[in-house]
């Protein structure tokens, strides 16, 4: 089979290293694909957005399958394209990846199917948002309507925090069109998890959960990033959690797709939030989370690909999806700078990895023979382990073995998630 992933990050190289698994999988395309993920797919010079030249790829190479990764393909109907050609596919089509695309048109869903979110209200004009920012409690969350490669969410601590959020979203265009419309919404507390299901709309499967680390820095500290580590699973998800969570978020969020006529087919993102009052969503991505599936993939144990074929042509109830019991460490490698100003083009030097290691790479570029960095966050160092504490000592042994003069990481992954075990 010749298998086309649509991506060029640490997720697509993830997802690519587990397809690899299927003896049927002859030739992985990846576009455009990156330096590190050339060593297991062919990387074709596609950019992720451009849908015309994705689907003649797919057309001319005769690609069996394909798989679309990332939200922005999704959102402007690369699936859609695809099956337009007959080429079967993993990903919601554009009408069901609305979901992601517009946090209203989310935020609007649960409140119409009563699925536990936080109190919110929309704006279209930015006056009557810094209006009602004066009245409103803090903290607050401002998030941009659009996709904002996950950085349109502002949580303010003050009123002059609020509304310096809104005038950069609504009036600087600081996420483009993605801004001209916005939705401030109530601050949740509690432990946050994050649950990757698969779906074929009909039956809905949750993966093994996990806990992300957006802070740049140790101990939480530092700016926001697009998450700097992750472990899997999270202690705070127990089975009663999980029960609950299918009973009033994860089949009513299925069941309101279809009765929207937007029926989601693919992976399907709930990031939860677990308040005094139960669980909540914080918000829904129409795709695999990054870096979640670098440590979710790893302990998934049936074949992804059938899974994936599974869900694609609606029989994922005939397939018993499995995970092992053990846990996952990922340890994100970062350039120095991120989020902010950073500098690429160092080489790096990455270790032979062992049964249960990976290194996933999400910004590299090839000269020669040579891995040079090329983005923000650069590697996914991910272990696994029988315990959370020996998948934590796994990955950052692996971790201090690569070579990359200009990386930085946190040193802390995982510690919150091991205080949650023992108490």
């Amino acid at each position: 089979m010749k298998i086309m992933v649509v991506g060029g990050g640490g997720r697509e190289h993830a997802i690519i290293k587990k397809l690899k698994e299927n003896k049927n999988v002859e030739e992985i395309f990846a576009l455009p694909g990156n330096g590190g993920i050339a060593a297991d797919a062919t990387c074709v010079n596609i950019g992720a957005k451009d849908i015309e030249k994705i689907a003649e790829f797919a057309k001319q190479n005769a690609i069996d399958f394909a798989v679309v990764a990332p939200d922005d393909p999704l959102v402007l109907g690369a699936v859609d394209a695809l099956e337009e050609i007959g080429i079967p596919c993993f990903g919601p089509n554009k009408r069901a990846a609305i979901i992601e695309g517009s946090k209203i048109f989310s935020k609007n869903l649960m409140k119409k199917y009563s699925i536990p979110t936080a109190e919110y209200e929309v704006f279209e004009d930015m006056q009557s948002a810094l209006n009602y920012l004066d009245e409103a409690p803090m903290p607050t969350v401002i998030k941009a309507d659009g996709l904002a490669l996950g950085k349109g969410v502002v949580i303010a601590q003050t009123k002059e925090e609020a509304k310096a959020a809104v005038k950069e979203m609504m009036q600087d265009k600081k996420f483009g069109e993605s801004g001209s419309k916005i939705v401030i919404e109530e601050f949740l507390t509690g432990p946050e998890v994050s649950v990757l299901s698969f779906t074929d709309g009909k039956t809905l499967v949750p993966m093994v959960s996990s806990m992300d680390h957006k802070r740049a820095h140790d101990n939480d500290e530092g700016l926001n990033t697009g998450g700097m580590g992750t472990v899997a699973p999270n202690p705070y998800y127990t089975s009663d959690v999980a029960k609950e969570c299918m009973n009033t978020i994860f089949l009513p969020t299925m069941h309101a797709m279809n009765a929207e006529n937007r029926t989601f087919k693919g992976c399907l993102y709930f990031g939860l939030m677990l308040t005094p009052k139960g669980p909540k969503v914080i918000e829904y991505n129409c795709r695999f989370g990054d870096p979640e599936t670098q440590v979710v993939l790893p302990l998934l144990k049936t074949d992804l690909l059938t899974v994936m074929q599974a869900v694609a042509n609606g029989s994922l109830a005939d397939i018993n999806v499995e995970f092992s019991n053990g846990n996952a460490c990922c340890v994100v490698i970062a350039s120095k700078g991120y989020p902010q100003s950073y500098q690429s083009g160092f080489e790096m030097q990455l270790p032979k990895t062992k049964t249960g290691e990976y290194i996933f790479v999400a910004g590299a570029k090839k000269d020669g023979e040579k891995l040079l960095s090329a983005g923000g966050r650069v590697l996914g160092v991910t272990a696994t382990g029988k315990n959370l504490s020996e998948a934590i000592d796994n990955a950052y042994t692996l971790a201090k073995q690569v070579v990359f003069e200009n990386g930085f990481m946190r040193s802390d992954i995982g510690q919150r998630a091991l205080k949650a075990y023992k108490a």
